[in-house]
């Protein structure tokens, strides 16, 4: 795949150096129940809804589209450079959620796709936070133990509380998990800005809507670790805040949700992605820093590692 040039943002290969810390790790993550159901898996973009098992292949012009248009809108934005400022340092194993530094990685991504949309000469609509505990009315309704979520409608990226303190207490991971989030939030903020819209070419072709729907929260991902990129470029983060970031892609994996409950897997049902492709799309962005090596649309992409086939 042709990668675009951008004069002055120079490629930053941050993992040479540091290869050696590894992207292994104790596998703490668990299942995290609440009243028998397992609620881990609840965020991402509050516009794409499961559907009943479906064929997963990629044909027809409709995909072709899809894939093209997805592509170039990415390399519209440039390589992220390291960011101004500071975000705190995250404690190596959170009890409960922290609403100063939620809102501080909110900001200090909030300011990265800000200077990534001027670099390119495009228009950025800032996002919204919403910080809530289980319930809370958006532009896209009504959410009752939601989970944290985005709404296109209000540009609103909704955090609840709630599920951030069970996350804490339960799988034992890091603030940085927490950090994740909501740079994976942030990933359908973007989108929605450059008019990736998984629910209307799901609407096209609704035999694919899944595994469209895996594509959109997969590319979220990748834009999250984009986000990281930055942050560990300007030395904030250590090798354990990556694995913890990792640990948490393995949590909220589709088939890492269905095993934890006792049901069979389909990948057929999967609406965010495996375990594996999770990991695999937020470290693609980590490592290289650039918006355009999130294309999951394109043919071939979602056949990676735990793909859906």
């Amino acid at each position: 795949m042709p990668r675009s040039s951008f004069p002055g943002l120079p490629k930053l290969e941050i993992l040479k150096s540091r290869s050696s810390r590894g992207w292994g790790g104790g596998r703490t993550a668990v299942a995290v129940l609440s009243g028998g159901a397992l609620i881990v898996v609840g965020c991402g973009s509050s516009t794409v809804r499961p559907t009943t098992s479906a064929p997963t292949s990629t044909s027809g012009s409709t995909a072709s589209v899809q894939q093209t248009s997805t592509h170039n809108k990415l390399r519209s934005l440039p390589q992220v450079q390291a960011a101004t400022g500071r975000t705190p340092a995250p404690s190596p194993t959170a009890t409960t959620a922290d609403r100063s530094f939620l809102e501080t990685v909110f900001n200090d991504a909030q300011d990265l796709w800000r200077r990534e949309f001027a670099a390119a000469g495009l228009t950025y609509s800032p996002a919204r936070l919403v910080i809530f505990s289980s319930n809370v009315r958006s532009g896209c309704g009504v959410h009752e133990d939601a989970g944290p979520f985005y709404c296109g409608a209000d540009h609103g990226i909704y955090l609840d509380l709630t599920w951030f303190d069970v996350l804490a207490r339960l799988a034992r991971v890091g603030s940085f998990a927490q950090a994740y989030i909501v740079g994976h939030e942030f990933g359908h903020h973007v989108q929605h800005l450059l008019g990736i819209d998984v629910g209307a070419a799901a609407r096209v072709n609704p035999s694919r809507k899944n595994a469209l729907s895996v594509a959109g929260e997969l590319q979220a991902d990748c834009l999250a670790g984009v986000w990281a990129h930055s942050v560990y470029s300007r030395g904030e983060l250590t090798a354990s805040d990556i694995n913890d970031m990792l640990n948490k892609a393995e949590v909220i994996g589709d088939d890492f949700a269905a095993r934890s409950s006792g049901q069979p897997v389909d990948p057929g049902l999967f609406t965010h992605g495996s375990s594996a492709q999770r990991q695999h799309w937020l470290r693609t962005g980590f490592e290289s820093g650039d918006p355009e090596d999130c294309d999951t649309f394109s043919s071939g992409q979602l056949t990676g590692p735990g793909a859906a086939r």
